[in-house]
């Protein structure tokens, strides 16, 4: 799971499998039971037995996740603590090492069936990305299915941790079966006591949770959201860390301290209805005003758009979800300092740092496809300053965020084919360190979302 983001030192509906997958103190028995015979019926990779891991785990008496899943509707996830099938779209903010975390969770509209010698288990696919400071830092598809008891369990995840902009390493993968059993991820009735392990591939990956208290209300995106539940993770170094759970968000914050990251919008459940609000829509437009007007050099034009822009946030702010206003605050100070400097790199790069955060509260009126359209269209624009910056690491970020956002528009009306052939392009020219190239490929990358959609400004 992806708490492991800031401990980084850690880490088809109808098709059913007869699977083994239970910790190896206990007897083999099928995962879930179809209409295949006997001979079918395969042995899972088990977990490793409690004795061999070195960590204070809890006595076997106080698990919940011993008892054999049966699968027989995987997809159809109904839990509310764990709400994957429903929660389309995610936002959580934080911060790691002193450094701004970003992280986006996406429903992919396509499923992954977890293939053992004799059927499958079909998974719910959901995507993962990380930012630090701004850059990519890691991506992973996660695999959840729900039981027939109501459980949701954690069929695996394909990890990719960058630095750089680049695949560092793919620490974290893991399937279920093939390294290990399948791992409990939110039982479907949580009490205080009660013990399950998210993941329980020790060495590879591990996190043992305890309920430590139910029943709680929290401050939620738009206001008190009660039903929550925390826990005490303990992970794979040895660590401890809380993490709370509420229903209709599931996973909704994590760590303490200065390494916390916390859900700050999601649908559909803090979908709005209505146009974007007109003040949004100025502060969205303004920060294509100020890139261009800070790109020719017209400072008259960047400070009237900037101080519109304050206007427009001080009547908006109220409204604004809660762990999204300090951001926007700080992210708009920051653009009118700069335009006060006349510092055209700063300015264009925090008009971007805006209209990412405006994008995010802006998703609570517009459809996650639309918002994935003009995200596309910042990464373009960071894209330009990174070349000009001559700045190969941001450009291989850049250029792998990009992909994963295409990711989640195959099969929507967005020319993916087109901008991945594109987008592939700038990738070459830039392990290259054709900095002319890359600038061209930027160039038409442009175009293309421009004559897509008809309009080069990031609110349309």
């Amino acid at each position: 799971m992806h708490s492991k983001t800031f401990l980084h030192a850690l880490t088809a509906a109808g098709m059913a499998a007869i699977v083994a997958c239970t910790d190896s103190a206990s007897p083999v028995q099928p995962y879930a039971v179809a209409s295949l015979a006997s001979s079918n019926r395969v042995a899972c990779k088990p977990a490793p037995p409690d004795a061999s891991i070195p960590l204070p785990i809890a006595p076997r008496s106080k698990r919940v996740d011993l008892a054999t899943p049966r699968f027989s509707n995987p997809t159809n996830v109904t839990n509310p603590l764990f709400p994957i099938k429903n929660l389309k779209h995610a936002i959580l903010v934080g911060e790691v090492d002193g450094l701004p975390f970003r992280a986006e969770t996406t429903l992919l509209p396509t499923t992954k069936s977890i293939h053992i010698d004799g059927g499958a288990v079909e998974t719910l696919i959901s995507q993962y990305v990380a930012y630090l400071d701004g850059r990519i830092h890691e991506a992973a598809l996660d695999w959840y299915a729900q039981a027939d008891d109501g459980s949701v369990w954690y069929f695996g995840e394909d990890v990719f941790n960058y630095e750089e902009g680049t695949v560092a390493n793919r620490d974290g993968t893991w399937i279920a079966c093939t390294d290990g059993p399948a791992a409990m991820i939110m039982p479907r009735n949580p009490r205080v006591g009660d013990v399950f392990r998210v993941e329980n591939i020790f060495p590879n990956v591990f996190e043992e949770i305890e309920v430590i208290a139910v029943n709680q209300t929290v401050p939620g995106p738009l206001g008190p959201v009660p039903g929550a539940f925390t826990v005490s993770q303990l992970h794979l170094d040895g660590t401890y860390a809380p993490k709370t759970f509420a229903p209709g968000y599931g996973e909704f914050s994590t760590g303490s301290g200065g390494d916390i990251e916390s859900l700050a919008l999601a649908l559909p459940i803090n979908a709005a209805p209505g146009l974007t609000p007109a003040q949004l829509r100025t502060i969205l437009a303004g920060t294509s005003t100020v890139f261009r007007a800070a790109g020719s050099g017209t400072w008259a034009g960047a400070e009237t758009a900037a101080a519109e822009m304050h206007r427009a946030w001080r009547r908006y702010r109220p409204q604004a979800p809660r762990l999204l206003k300090p951001i926007m605050t700080d992210a708009l100070a920051a653009l009118s300092d700069a335009v006060a400097s006349r510092d055209a790199a700063r300015s264009r790069q925090a008009s971007i740092d805006v209209a990412k955060t405006g994008l995010d509260i802006a998703l609570r009126f517009r459809s996650r496809v639309e918002v994935d359209r003009s995200r596309l269209k910042l990464v373009v624009k960071q894209l330009v300053i990174d070349v000009e910056a001559e700045d190969g690491g941001g450009i291989a970020s850049d250029v792998a965020i990009f992909g994963l956002i295409l990711d989640r528009l195959t099969g929507t009306s967005v020319n993916v084919t087109r901008l991945r052939r594109e987008i592939d392009t700038v990738r070459t020219a830039g392990e290259q360190g054709d900095f002319s190239a890359v600038m061209r490929g930027a160039e038409r990358l442009e175009r293309i979302l421009r004559d897509d959609d008809g309009s080069d400004d990031t609110e349309e």
